[in-house]
């Protein structure tokens, strides 16, 4: 059996420079999101003073990707708490999967070809919940759902980590952050 390791080298040897072979098909992540139809908004810009993506590690290979929030296609934001006299948990998911496309819509905008991701790495969700609200969990199965519907296994399977806040910038029901590694350019 091959090791994953031989099997990027081998992938990387065979492969066009903007495809991905998944499971012996060749990937482009585009043509996904249309088959998926799934449209991304435009790409956020910051909110305050600091960088939406820096890229990062010795070959700067590895992009941190700054809170994103759950701007829909319309320009329209989900706002509001999530918890039992507020928000639903659906209402939270829905947030949390806005907020995966906002950050595929900056991986786009920052390097051009989706199929240069390589890895999701991480993803870190903050959702604006009521104390007694324990399903943060469930919230940011949004953001991994879409993540994986979008990049497939392994590149789209992730870590992940959800906490609850009482309060978010512009009363933005979830604020996602990611840890993306991705494909050098071809020189």
């Amino acid at each position: 059996m091959m090791s994953l390791r031989s099997l990027r080298a081998l992938q990387k040897s065979t492969a066009a420079p903007s495809s991905r072979s998944t499971g012996g098909r060749w990937i482009h992540i585009e043509k996904k999101l249309e088959e998926l139809n799934i449209t991304l908004p435009s790409p956020p810009q910051p909110k305050a003073n600091y960088n939406i993506v820096c890229h990062a590690g010795g070959d700067g290979n590895t992009l941190y990707i700054s809170g994103h929030l759950p701007v829909k296609v319309d320009g329209s934001l989900m706002t509001g708490r999530i918890g039992p006299t507020h928000a639903t948990v659906e209402h939270g998911y829905e947030a949390a999967r806005w907020a995966g496309l906002n950050i595929i819509s900056t991986l786009k905008e920052q390097l051009g070809d989706l199929d240069r991701v390589k890895q999701v790495v991480k993803v870190f969700g903050i959702v604006q919940s009521t104390e007694d609200f324990k399903e943060q969990h469930k919230v940011m199965d949004g953001c991994s759902d879409v993540m994986m519907e979008v990049f497939g296994k392994p590149v789209g399977y992730h870590a992940r980590s959800a906490i609850g806040t009482s309060t978010l910038p512009l009363d933005i029901s979830v604020e996602v952050e990611a840890v993306i590694e991705i494909e050098p350019l071809a020189k």
